[in-house]
C-alpha cells in the first residue's frame, strides 16, 4: 500500500514562525526527512530519520520505500513551493500522493523586515544555479531579491549589478539569520555592499529608484 507523503514547510528557522499544521505533522511523524539541524531540533525521539544530502535519487528511493509502510513527512526550509525539494518529489510521485503544508519563506520574512511589498519583485536564487545577465539588467523601479550562498554573497552580487549598469546609490538590504536571535538586517547601497564581507547565507534585496521615491541617505 502506498501512503501519503507530507511536504512540510518549516519556515525560516525559528519555531514561532512555523504554522501549527506543520508542527502537528512533524510532532506525530513516524518517518521524517529533512536537513540535519531541522531533524536535531524538531524530530520526535522515536521517529525514523533521513538527512537530506546531495544524493537526491537515493533520498527519493528512501521516501518511496518508506511510504509503502506508512506516511512520510518531508521537512523543507521556508515554503515548499519556493526553491525546495518539491519539484524533485513531483517528478517521482503523482500529485495525489503529496500533501503540501506551506511555510513562511525567508524571502517573505525579509521583505516584511524592511517593510517593502514584494508582489512585483523578481525572486531569484543562486543556490546551485547561475543567473543570466539579461535577468539582472537595470530598470527604473525594479526590485530584486536573491537567495545567496558562499559563492554568491551580497558582495559579489552587488559587484555584478554595478558592472551591469545599476547606480552605485541603489538601495539594498542584507538580511541574515532571520527569525533567530542573531538576526541581522542592514540597509546599504550597492556601492557599499560591494565592499562588505560576510552575509553568506542571506537574503539580498535590491530596490532601484523609480524617480521621486526613497533614496539611501
Amino acid at each position: 500500500m502506498e501512503h501519503q507523503i507530507l511536504v512540510v514547510g518549516i519556515g525560516p528557522g525559528s519555531r514561532e514562525y512555523m504554522l501549527p499544521a506543520a508542527w502537528e505533522a512533524i510532532a506525530t511523524a513516524k518517518t521524517l526527512v529533512g536537513g540535519r539541524r531541522a531533524l536535531e531540533t524538531l524530530a520526535p525521539p522515536e521517529a525514523k530519520r533521513r538527512v537530506v544530502d546531495a544524493d537526491i535519487e537515493g533520498l527519493l528511493n528512501y521516501i518511496e520505500e518508506e511510504s509503502r509502510q506508512g506516511q512520510v513527512v518531508v521537512m523543507v526550509s521556508g515554503d515548499p513551493g519556493f526553491y525546495s525539494l518539491l519539484p524533485a518529489l513531483r517528478r517521482r510521485f503523482p500529485r495525489e500522493r503529496l500533501q503540501v503544508i506551506p511555510g513562511i519563506s525567508s524571502v517573505q520574512l525579509a521583505f516584511a523586515r524592511v517593510a517593502e511589498p514584494w508582489q512585483d519583485a523578481s525572486l531569484l536564487s543562486f543556490h546551485g544555479r547561475e543567473i543570466a545577465d539579461e535577468v539582472l539588467l537595470y530598470r527604473s523601479g525594479r526590485m530584486l531579491s536573491f537567495l545567496t550562498d558562499r559563492l554568491h554573497r551580497p558582495k559579489e552580487i552587488a559587484e555584478r549589478l554595478l558592472q551591469l549598469g545599476w547606480p552605485e546609490t541603489t538601495l539594498c538590504w542584507q538580511c541574515e539569520s532571520l527569525s533567530y536571535s542573531a538576526e541581522r538586517v542592514e540597509r546599504s547601497t550597492l556601492a557599499k555592499a560591494a565592499q562588505q564581507e560576510g552575509f553568506v547565507h542571506a537574503i539580498f534585496i535590491v530596490k532601484a529608484d523609480a524617480g521621486g521615491e526613497e533614496e539611501f541617505a
